[in-house]
């Protein structure tokens, strides 16, 4: 029961990080250029100004930002003089200002001492919110020399979180079934069945969201929003934290606006050059590769579900999770843990070593006929609410923000290569049921085209130096794609050796947050390869 427990707190302190964000994590594109000394700058307050803001869009620039109380934005805030939240206002379509308006919740710390300017975080997703983020991680960063020199800023992008209008598919119920399915026939009928559970979870989108929306809530557009939300806040450079696929804002933001930036992290990213395809098989690879460095772990430990041969893992915890298909183990709440949670509760686990005792565990249960922690875990994932069993939007949001911001894979042959070359990368989520054929995903029946961000060329011109952040074995956001993402920006890049999504400003290495902490407080980069 301890342990079942800790997995719901881990959750509810996770808010999330770049999880969860979970699985996922795609895409971003940019630069670098020069930082030159200028550190006696860095003391004084930043003051905006931005004279290439078009005139159309200076009432959402010139907003001044009604701070009020967080009461509403924070599950269980406890009211803090230095804590305050609101909403900007943002056009949604940027290129029609004068139309429909959005809303971007906003929650702040302020600094406490002398203040450089404000730090906006965004912990990835997409669909993970930045308010709950910043909220979530204000224990471990207000111990840190930023929340002296900068205001802490989180903030939802356009629809996710508390921002409006929501992006929304499913209901709570909805949800809740559609978990529950466990369809894993790859048969003509059975794709055909999943094809049709897809397209009707795209029209439902549309038609729950709006499909004007549904077309605006690229990271283009988010990016946008970054600059009126630098404007409002007083600064006149960008600082940015962008974790997993909040990289991909960050970098966005960096092609479209470059001078407008004093300092980007950018952790856990992808290779904007890597093919949809590519990224797709060499994330479930990086998820592969991380559990067997847990078993491995689980193999020196009593009473590993998955034995004491690391070899053998991948077999073992099929043959604990493929009955699963056809015969759900019994949970507390009644909704059974079905073989898709299980994976899903497991991929959960092995973003982070934090949760490794949750996932031995939770294996351990299983195989005694029981699914309690690895359901806690797989809710996790998909942001479930244990007490009331809501679902925030941030798998809805996910789903919308991948859909138009890259094209769909409609190609068939291409899927089918997809899920076979997938099976093959990672053996431990093989349900071992395939055909050669797969399913094409909802983004393939998505009712509005995607807004593709433009490949860069070059270095956009007057970009200062950025930081990338990437760890050797991160089974979200493989090491490599971290490599080549500071050689297209010719970045400083970090690199940690660990196990794990993301490890920026997180207190889990002293060596990464100092560099990552001198950089934004003093504009001095890491040293050149420099290793943690």
């Amino acid at each position: 029961m301890r342990d079942e427990l800790s997995v719901v707190a881990w959750g509810g302190e996770l808010a999330r990080k770049a999880k969860r964000n979970r699985l996922r994590a795609l895409a971003a594109v940019s630069a670098a250029a020069a930082v030159g000394a200028g550190l006696s700058l860095v003391s004084a307050p930043m003051s905006a100004s931005a004279p290439d803001v078009p005139e159309v869009l200076r009432p959402f620039y010139d907003q001044q930002i009604a701070w009020g109380s967080c009461q509403g934005y924070v599950a269980d805030f406890k009211p803090s003089p230095r804590t305050e939240c609101a909403m900007v206002k943002v056009p949604v379509d940027y290129q029609n200002p004068k139309g429909e308006a959005a809303q971007v919740a906003v929650y702040r710390i302020k600094a406490s001492g002398q203040k450089i300017g404000s730090l906006l975080f965004n912990p990835g997703g997409p669909g993970g919110s930045g308010v709950e983020f910043v909220a979530g991680s204000a224990p471990a960063l207000l111990g840190k020399e930023i929340a002296q020199r900068f205001d802490l800023v989180g903030f939802d992008p356009r629809g996710i979180g508390h921002s409006t209008p929501s992006v929304h598919c499913l209901s709570d119920k909805e949800q809740d079934a559609l978990r529950a399915l466990n369809d894993n026939d790859y048969s003509p009928a059975g794709i055909a069945r999943q094809e049709g559970r897809n397209r009707d979870y795209a029209q439902k989108c549309a038609q729950r969201t709006g499909a004007n929306f549904l077309a605006h809530v690229n990271s283009m557009d988010v990016a946008r929003d970054l600059d009126v939300l630098r404007q409002s806040l007083g600064d006149e450079k960008l600082n940015y934290v962008g974790y997993s696929y909040g990289t991909r804002i960050g970098t966005d933001y960096a092609a479209l606006f470059p001078t407008h930036v004093r300092a980007l992290v950018l952790d856990g990213a992808l290779d904007p050059k890597e093919s949809p395809v590519d990224k797709i098989v060499k994330q479930a690879k990086g998820f592969e590769d991380a559990f067997r460095i847990f078993a491995a772990d689980c193999a020196t430990q009593e009473n590993c579900a998955l034995g004491n041969d690391p070899a053998q893992a991948d077999v073992k915890f099929r043959s604990l999770v493929l009955p699963l298909i056809e015969h759900p183990l019994n949970t507390r709440d009644g909704r059974g843990l079905g073989y898709s949670d299980a994976v899903l509760g497991t991929i959960q686990a092995l973003y982070s070593k934090q949760l490794w005792t949750a996932l031995r565990e939770g294996l351990i249960e299983v195989k005694a006929g029981s699914g309690n922690i690895l359901q806690l875990l797989s809710d996790l994932y998909m942001d479930r609410d244990a007490k009331t069993g809501r679902y925030s939007n941030e798998q809805d949001a996910n789903a919308a923000v991948r859909c138009v911001d890259d094209p769909p894979i409609a190609d068939r042959a291409v899927v089918d290569q997809m899920d076979v070359q997938g099976r093959e990368a990672a053996p431990f989520e093989d349900d071992e049921r395939g055909t050669g054929h797969a399913a094409l995903d909802p983004c393939a029946f998505w009712p509005v085209r995607p807004t593709v961000a433009p490949a860069l060329t070059g270095l956009p011109a007057g970009l200062p130096k950025v930081v990338v952040v990437s760890t050797t074995n991160d089974p979200a956001t493989p090491y490599q794609a971290g490599v080549e993402l500071a050689k297209q920006l010719g970045a400083s890049l970090v690199t940690y050796n660990g196990t794990q999504h993301t490890v920026s400003l997180q207190g889990e290495s002293q060596c990464v947050d100092g560099a990552v902490q001198r950089y934004l407080v003093d504009l001095v980069p890491p040293a050149d390869g420099l290793t943690c």
